[in-house]
């Protein structure tokens, strides 16, 4: 299976985000993917505002459009994220969606550790006080493929046990959309990403951020498709693109039944 790992540079401008989103999902598909990612907050990130006008329940023109164009093209497509509503005065999850190449919903996760971090060294964050937090895990097979995919986001790469239950859930396909901070990702993006493949002997697919998206706010970058050993098959460079790489099922099997790890695991 052929994946592609999107990297923007989202900004405040909703129009031109969605715009750039587009023509990169279409310049995936035509170069052969067949599962498209999105990185966090593709269509809109500026400051932490609580009525971003990317804030749309599941049914909102946002999900609308995406679910037709991966029905379009023919594609898996993992929206990266989105202010999901959900009821009336209530804050928004903060929500990844894997559609079907048929425009389906296949899976919908909700972020569940939320952000509230101080860097000595960068910007105060506060999700929190803007986002609700997710509590269920997200879990779903590839149609046709003999992928599971298990979805997370972001600040959820630090909590190695939340991706050992999507595996122990049977996903073999990590997707992991981000918007890492530049003060954080310099040092802990390539490890973590590749740390979460090795343990759970799984593929990783990271589509990200990059760049200064408003005042204050700049992301890390450096996309990423790593393969269950931990090898690097794609990165991407400073700037918006795609990044591909072909997912080797057969290479995935052959490692889990030489290093039988998973299955040797005593705290369950």
């Amino acid at each position: 299976m052929w994946v592609a790992a999107i990297q923007l540079n989202s900004t405040p401008d909703m129009e031109r985000n969605l715009a750039r989103t587009r023509a990169l999902i279409q310049e995936a598909a035509g170069r052969g993917a067949q599962l498209i990612a999105l990185p966090e907050h593709f269509a809109y990130l500026g400051p932490e505002d609580k009525n971003p006008p990317s804030a749309q329940p599941l049914d909102g023109p946002l999900v609308t459009e995406f679910r037709e164009l991966a029905r379009k093209l023919g594609v898996f497509l993992l929206l990266g994220s989105f202010p999901e509503l959900t009821a009336p005065g209530a804050l928004p999850f903060n929500t990844s969606l894997l559609l079907s190449p048929q425009g389906e919903i296949l899976a919908r996760y909700c972020k569940m550790h939320l952000f509230d971090v101080d860097l000595s060294k960068g910007p105060s964050y506060r999700e929190s006080q803007v986002m609700q937090r997710g509590t269920e895990l997200a879990v779903a097979p590839l149609p046709g493929s003999p992928f599971t995919a298990g979805l997370a986001i972001c600040y959820d790469l630090r909590f190695p046990e939340l991706f050992r239950a999507l595996s122990a859930q049977g996903a073999n396909l990590l997707l992991l959309p981000a918007a890492f901070t530049l003060a954080t990702g310099r040092d802990h993006w390539q490890v973590l990403v590749r740390a979460r493949a090795i343990e759970n002997l799984a593929y990783v697919l990271a589509p990200a951020q990059w760049g200064q998206h408003s005042p204050g706010r700049r992301s890390f970058g450096r996309a990423l498709i790593v393969d269950p050993w931990g090898l690097i098959l794609a990165q991407a460079p400073d700037g918006e693109g795609v990044i591909y790489a072909r997912l080797d099922h057969e290479r995935l099997k052959r490692l889990r039944r030489e290093l039988p790890c998973l299955h040797h695991r005593q705290l369950k």
